[in-house]
């Protein structure tokens, strides 16, 4: 039995937990709960994160204290994702004794072995509200293209990067007022002494693309870490350094540590008997946009204290919703107790879990998609099976299981067979690649039942009927255990129906026994109707108070017009060569045949192809392209390719007939 460690990232106190937002917490459940199902001890475990201006802010904008601001939403996240299933075995908060003692334990690490210096910074400060402003809290006109309400550490127009000082017409974001600059002392953690272990540590335990972007920081010494903050500021005070406070960064994945020590202290267990297990795993899930404090800066600061690290940092993407990033004023801003209000979890949970892979690529949830996959594959496939097999079975027979076909059995036995390959898509968090599995199962069970015609057969040959109804069942009970991981709730009704003990992963080795009873049947999914999603959005929109128009930059307006499509240049190519990119995990250089001369493009379908499956064979490019430099060389090009609905790129081919030069319409 292994013992399995799993965290999830910590939402922020200030804000409610939205779809997006889900698409880890959901990852990180189906995991644990996959691993548990096997047998294994596996704890999940997170916490709120609630220290740093924001919630200062916020509670200040609430007319509250900061502590009653995240009281209420340790409550609301506690129940938003209790009520998608989502099986913690403690949601703890970062605002505790425990917590506290454990970043003072880790700091003292730090400053008894020399790896903290105290240096004087300059600082944006507002005299009106009496504090040190972080740069999301300044904003004013870019040095660099003139751009109004641009924050202090970089414009969101032009994307230049600058010092605070060079903002224009700055303002506190808080009460309007302009800032002064001031002179602070602040404490500094030397990531730089610890450089040589994390060139060592990163492609060990983190993805090779995560691994690979940090590296080249590595060219240089790293940037000492700036972990005080100066009062007033909602957080824990340095021990020995009075009136300065932790970063709401160094002690937020120190809550991980804190979450697990509660639920020590509250089981009858041992801290270093989890976390410091010499047999134990550790595993970390994030988003991208994360990687530097957990890749970087926590385990060294583990590595310094002498505690373990984790065995690996699971990275995911961001989520789109409709192709778009989230927009509060098109109702996809979607906040997990506004979906709840209107449709069940187990349809999010069942989509993600269709779209999910262990990469860090963004996924994309797409109404029209998900009203269509939920309807198709979970109802129309998989709950099918149910419905067919145990309403007749209870209703026009006597309820009670009988012995297979020989056709079934065959068809039983190999939907057995496929589930170490779905535990082996489960166990690397390819998720989609193991529902394709179950979903094919599922049509093949329900061309077996088609064939048969039961419906006929009933009337003249009973028993015969029966072993096509109790074959249909011990198929869907099979697929009931391989996703029990994904809707635990679903098959929670599925093992009533069946009247049996809760499944693991071995039942699926199992069938129903002769003679077995099963219950009455209810229904245990129904299909979406299309204005569920409506309303979500409707309600969206309304709480976010956006009944007036979009802003300009949010209208769907498109972005180009027929007569700027008109002007991409598409053509046919013949691959002449294709090879590996040193350095690149996704990359393939490509030579093609364009009809009137070569090109070089450099195409990421490594994960695809192989480069001898491509030479000779035709595709898409965009020829009038901008050339891009990269540091491989310089891309000719663009390959078309898409994505299917299991996850796999492909490229996009012509006819056979078509000649390298043709052009596409």
């Amino acid at each position: 039995m292994r013992k399995i460690l799993v965290t999830a990232a910590l939402p922020y106190a200030n804000g409610d937990i939205h779809v997006g937002h889900l698409v880890e917490y959901l990852q990180a459940d189906f995991w644990t709960r996959f691993q548990r199902l096997r047998g294994h001890e596996c704890l999940y475990f997170c916490a709120d994160d609630t220290h740093g201006t924001p919630v200062m802010i916020k509670a200040r904008q609430d007319g509250v204290t900061p502590e009653q601001l995240i009281e209420k939403s340790l409550a609301e996240h506690r129940r938003d994702f209790a009520d998608f299933q989502v099986g913690f075995d403690n949601y703890f908060s970062t605002h505790s004794d425990i917590n506290r003692d454990f970043c003072a334990l880790l700091f003292s690490k730090m400053e008894d072995q020399g790896h903290i210096d105290a240096r004087s910074v300059e600082q944006n400060y507002c005299e009106h509200d009496k504090m040190f402003l972080p740069d999301r809290f300044v904003k004013g006109t870019c040095p660099n293209c003139g751009a109004p309400d641009q924050y202090s550490d970089g414009c969101e127009k032009c994307s230049a990067t600058y010092s605070p000082a060079d903002l224009a017409d700055a303002y506190c974001t808080v009460c309007g007022n302009p800032p002064v600059t001031r002179s602070s002392e602040h404490l500094f953690f030397r990531l730089n002494d610890f450089k040589s272990f994390l060139r060592d540590w990163l492609p060990q335990h983190t993805p090779k693309d995560t691994a690979n972007k940090l590296m080249e920081w590595f060219g240089d010494d790293l940037k000492d870490w700036d972990i005080s903050r100066d009062a007033p500021y909602f957080g824990f005070e340095i021990p020995r350094h009075e009136g300065k406070y932790f970063y709401v960064w160094l002690d937020a994945p120190v809550g991980y540590m804190a979450s697990v020590k509660d639920w020590c202290n509250r089981n009858g267990r041992e801290f270093d008997d989890l976390w410091n297990a010499e047999d134990g795993e550790l595993y970390h899930f994030i988003g991208k946009d994360i990687v530097r404090f957990h890749c970087l800066f926590w385990p060294a600061i583990l590595h310094n204290a002498g505690m373990k690290t984790p065995d690996h940092v699971f990275v995911h993407g961001f989520l789109t919703v409709n192709g778009e990033k989230m927009s509060k004023s098109k109702g996809t801003f979607i906040s997990a107790r506004t979906y709840l209000n209107h449709l069940d979890p187990m349809y999010l949970r069942f989509y993600y879990a269709c779209k999910l892979n262990s990469s860090a690529e963004d996924i994309d949830l797409s109404f029209e998609d998900f009203v269509s996959r939920v309807n198709s594959d979970l109802f129309g496939k998989i709950t099918n099976l149910a419905s067919r097999g145990a309403q007749m079975l209870k209703k026009r027979i006597d309820g009670h299981v009988g012995t297979m076909d020989p056709k079934g059995k065959t068809l039983v036995e190999k939907t057995q067979k496929r589930a170490e390959t779905i535990a082996q898509h489960f166990e690397n968090r390819n998720f989609g690649k193991g529902l394709v599995e179950i979903r094919d199962i599922a049509d093949e069970a329900n061309r077996y039942f088609d064939e048969a015609e039961p419906w006929v057969t009933i009337k003249t040959d009973p028993e015969a009927t029966r072993a096509v109804l109790s074959t249909t069942l011990n198929v869907f009970r099979i697929l009931a255990v391989y996703l029990k991981p994904i809707l635990p709730a679903y098959v929670a009704e599925v093992e009533k129906l069946l009247r049996e003990d809760p499944y693991t992963w071995n039942t699926a080795q199992t069938v129903l026994p002769e003679g077995h009873e099963i219950g009455d049947y209810k229904y245990l999914a129904s299909q979406i109707d299309y204005k569920e999603i409506e309303k979500i959005m409707e309600e969206t929109k309304s709480a976010a108070g956006a009944g007036s128009p979009p802003a300009a930059e949010e209208k769907n307006e498109g972005v180009i017009t027929i007569d700027d499509f008109a002007k991409v240049d598409m053509r046919v190519a013949e691959i002449l060569e294709a090879e590996n990119v040193e350095g690149a995990d996704k990359l393939l250089k490509l030579k093609l045949n364009l009809g009137s001369g070569e090109r070089t493009v450099f195409a990421g379908i490594k994960k695809a192809y192989k480069p001898e499956d491509l030479r000779g064979r035709l595709a898409i490019c965009v020829v009038n392209l901008k050339p891009r430099k990269m540091k491989f060389g310089v891309s000719e090009g663009m390959i078309l390719a898409a994505v299917g609905d299991d996850g796999r790129l492909a490229l996009v081919t012509p006819d056979s007939n078509a000649k390298p030069g043709d052009g596409v319409s």
